[in-house]
C-alpha cells in the first residue's frame, strides 16, 4: 500500500513525475541561432551559448546536445524559418524568373532587417570554421539550393517559357553568387535599398522567351 508520500510523489498517475524543465527550449533554441547568426559556428563558444540562452552547461546539454548538435538543429529552424524565403518564392511564382525575382528582393529585406543579424546564416556561419564537418554541411545545404533553382529553370526551358538554349547551371549559379554576395553586402552594412537596386541588375541578364 502506497503512503501518503508515495501518492504525493506519484501524483495519482502511478508514475514518478520527473523535474521540470526549467526554461523554454525553443525560446533558449532561438536565442542560440541569434549567436551563430551573428558570430558564426566557430567563434560561438559553449560559454557564449550558455549566456545568452539564460541555462547553464549541463542543461544545454541535457537539452541540446554537444555544440555541433545544437548547431545541426540551429540550422534546420533557420532553414524552416527565416531562411525558407527561396524554397517559397520558387514554389509559390508562376515562372523561375518570377520565383527568383521574388526571392532576391525578399532577401534583400530579410538580410539587412535590424531584428535580427544581417545576412543568411548558412552563408556566414561557415567563415573561418575548422570543423569540416561543419563546413560540409553548409557547403552541402548551399549546394541544394542552387540545385533547386537549377532545376526551376530547366522545368521552365521545357515548358517553353525559356528559351531552348538557356544555360541553366550558369544562371542558377549567379542566383547563388547574388544570394551570397548579397548576404556579405548587408553584414558589411549595404542597406535594403542598395540591395534591391542589385537586384533589378541582376534580373536584367535573364534570357527573354
Amino acid at each position: 500500500m502506497a503512503t501518503g508520500q508515495d501518492t504525493q510523489r506519484q501524483g495519482g498517475t502511478g508514475r514518478t513525475r520527473g523535474r521540470p524543465r526549467s526554461f523554454d527550449r525553443a525560446t533558449a533554441l532561438e536565442k542560440a541561432l541569434m549567436a551563430f547568426w551573428e558570430h558564426g559556428y566557430e567563434a560561438t563558444s559553449v560559454s557564449d551559448l550558455t549566456r545568452v540562452m539564460g541555462i547553464g552547461a549541463p542543461s544545454l546539454y541535457a537539452a541540446f546536445g554537444d555544440k555541433r548538435t545544437l548547431f545541426d538543429e540551429v540550422v534546420r529552424v533557420y532553414s524552416d524559418t527565416h531562411g525558407a524565403l527561396g524554397d517559397r518564392a520558387l514554389a509559390e511564382e508562376p515562372t523561375a524568373r518570377e520565383g527568383i525575382a521574388r526571392m532576391l528582393r525578399e532577401a534583400a529585406a530579410v538580410y539587412t532587417d535590424p531584428a535580427h543579424p544581417h545576412g543568411c546564416l548558412i552563408v556566414h556561419a561557415a567563415t573561418n570554421c575548422t570543423s569540416p564537418e561543419v563546413e560540409a554541411m553548409l557547403r552541402e545545404r548551399r549546394n541544394a539550393n542552387i540545385a533547386a533553382i537549377e532545376a526551376r529553370i530547366r522545368a521552365d526551358v521545357r515548358a517553353g517559357l525559356l528559351p531552348a538554349g538557356t544555360d541553366a547551371a550558369a544562371l542558377a549559379r549567379h542566383t547563388g553568387a547574388m544570394i551570397q554576395g548579397m548576404s556579405q553586402q548587408a553584414r558589411d552594412g549595404a542597406r535594403r535599398e542598395e540591395l534591391e537596386a542589385l537586384v533589378e541588375i541582376a534580373m536584367a541578364i535573364w534570357p527573354h522567351d
